[in-house]
C-alpha cells in the first residue's frame, strides 16, 4: 500500500511540473504568472489529490454492486475532479463569465462523453470476469475440465492463464486420487487372495494331521515344509503392508551405522543362489574396490537388495543372467541390479515405484505380490537420502539403481 501511494505521489507532483512546463513553452509567462498558475494547480491537485486518496483509503469506490459500476464511479469522480480544477483555474484567472460559462459546458459534455466510453469499454475487462467466475463456479461443481479462453496481456489474462493451470492440477489430482483408490480396492482383493490361499493350505495340511489321514513320516515331513513354506508367505505380505504402512504414516525409522556393502550384496546372492540355479539363471555381482564402509541401515538396504534381485530372477527366463553391481561415485556409492527378462513397457515405466501398481493385468502368485516391493525400495532409499530409477526396454531387461549418499 505504501508502494501504491508514493508512486501517486509522485505521478501528481509529475503531472504538476509537467503542465508548468507546457505552460511555460507555450505562453512564455512572466515571472508573476508562472508563480500565480504554480498556486493554482498545486491547490487544485492537492485537493484532487486528497480526494483520490480518501476514496482509495476508506473503500468508497468498492461500494458498487459490481465491478463496472466501480470502474465508471473511478471515471465519475476523474470527470468531476477535472471540472473542479478547470473550474477553479479559470475563476482564479479571472475569466469572463460568457468563457466560464462556454468552459463549464465543454467540460460536462467531455465529462459524460468520458463516462460513456468507459462505461463501454470496461465491458471489455468485465465480460472476461464474467467468464472467470462462470468457470470458477462449474469448477467448484465438479467439472474439472472447464478452462477459460485467454485474451489479451493483462492482468486479467494471466489470472485467466493461472486458473487454467490450476484446474488442470486438480484435474490431475483428481485422476492420480481415482487411480489410487482403485489401486487400493485392487489392494484388498489381492490381498484376500494372497492371506487365503496360505491360509486354506494350512487349514488343510493342520486338518489332515490332526484327523491322522497322513501317518507316514515322509508325508508329515513333506506337510509340514509345505505349511511353513505357507507361513513365511504370509509373513512376507503382512511385512510389506506393514512397511508400507510406515510410509504412509511419515517414513521408515533407520538404524543407520557404518556397514559393509559388499558384505551385504555377498549374502543377497548367497541367500538367491539356490533359486537361482533351479531357475538356469546365471546370478552374479562384483563390488568396486574401497566402497566401504556406507552409513546405512543394513537390513533396509537389505531388504531393497532383496526386492530387485527378487524382481530380477521372478522376470528372467532361463539361461538368462541377473548382475549385481556397485560403485563409488563423487556423491556416494550406485548399487545396480540389471536382468536379461521381458522387461518393461514403456507405458508401466513411470509407475512402477508407485504403491499397488502392477504392470500385468492378470495376477497370479507367481509372477509376485501385492505391488509393494518396489513402492518400500524407493521409500527405503529415499529416507537414506538417495534415489532409485529404472531403465527398459522389453525384450531387453531392466537395469534397476539406486544411490546411497
Amino acid at each position: 500500500m505504501k508502494s501504491l501511494t508514493a508512486r501517486f505521489v509522485t505521478g501528481v507532483l509529475l503531472i504538476v511540473a509537467l503542465s508548468l512546463g507546457v505552460f511555460t513553452l507555450l505562453m512564455s509567462p512572466p515571472s508573476s504568472d508562472l508563480r500565480l498558475m504554480a498556486m493554482f494547480l498545486g491547490l487544485t491537485a492537492l485537493f484532487s489529490a486528497l480526494v483520490g486518496y480518501a476514496a482509495y483509503r476508506f473503500g468508497w469506490i468498492n461500494l458498487s454492486p459490481t465491478l463496472r459500476w466501480s470502474l465508471l464511479g473511478g471515471y465519475a469522480l476523474s470527470s468531476l475532479l477535472t471540472f473542479f480544477n478547470v473550474w477553479f483555474s479559470a475563476q482564479m484567472m479571472f475569466a469572463s463569465k460568457h468563457d466560464l460559462l462556454l468552459a463549464i459546458v465543454l467540460l460536462f459534455f467531455a465529462g459524460g462523453m468520458a463516462m460513456a466510453l468507459g462505461y463501454f469499454l470496461s465491458g471489455t475487462i468485465t465480460n472476461r470476469i464474467h467468464l472467470l467466475k462462470g468457470a470458477a463456479e462449474k469448477l467448484s461443481e465438479g467439472d474439472l475440465k472447464t478452462r477459460v479462453s485467454v485474451r489479451g496481456r493483462d492482468e486479467v489474462a494471466a489470472l485467466a492463464q493461472a486458473f487454467n493451470q490450476m484446474a488442470g492440477q486438480l484435474e490431475a489430482a483428481d485422476k492420480k486420487q481415482r487411480e489410487l483408490e482403485r489401486m487400493r480396492a485392487d489392494l484388498i482383493t489381492w490381498v484376500g487372495h494372497d492371506l487365503q490361499t496360505p491360509l486354506a493350505s494350512i487349514r488343510a495340511i493342520l486338518e489332515a494331521l490332526q484327523d491322522k489321514v497322513v501317518d507316514d513320516p515322509e508325508t508329515i515331513t513333506r506337510y509340514l515344509n509345505t505349511a511353513q513354506r505357507d507361513v513365511r508367505s504370509l509373513s512376507v505380505l503382512i511385512d510389506d503392508l506393514f512397511q508400507m504402512a510406515q510410509l504412509d504414516t511419515g517414513g521408515i525409522p533407520l538404524d543407520r551405522a557404518p556397514s559393509s556393502l559388499a558384505d551385504l550384496i555377498s549374502d543377497t546372492l548367497e541367500s538367491f543362489s539356490e533359486l537361482a540355479s533351479r531357475q538356469q539363471v546365471k546370478l552374479e555381482g562384483s563390488v568396486e574396490p574401497g566402497i566401504d564402509p556406507v552409513n546405512m541401515d543394513t537390513q533396509r538396504i537389505g531388504r531393497v537388495l532383496n526386492n530387485l534381485v527378487g524382481n530380477a530372477l521372478r522376470h528372467t527366463p532361463a539361461e538368462g543372467e541377473v548382475k549385481v553391481y556397485a560403485r563409488r561415485t563423487g556423491i556416494g556409492v550406485e548399487v545396480t541390479v540389471s536382468d536379461s527378462g521381458e522387461g518393461i513397457r514403456a507405458e508401466d515405466l513411470p509407475h512402477v515405484f508407485e504403491s499397488f501398481y502392477r504392470g500385468e493385468k492378470s495376477r497370479s502368485r507367481s509372477t509376485g505380490g501385492a505391488g509393494l516391493g518396489l513402492a518400500i525400495s524407493r521409500g527405503i532409499v529415499q529416507a537414506h537420502g538417495g534415489d532409485i530409477h529404472v531403465q527398459s526396454e522389453p525384450g531387453r531387461g531392466s537395469q534397476f539403481t539406486f544411490t546411497l549418499p
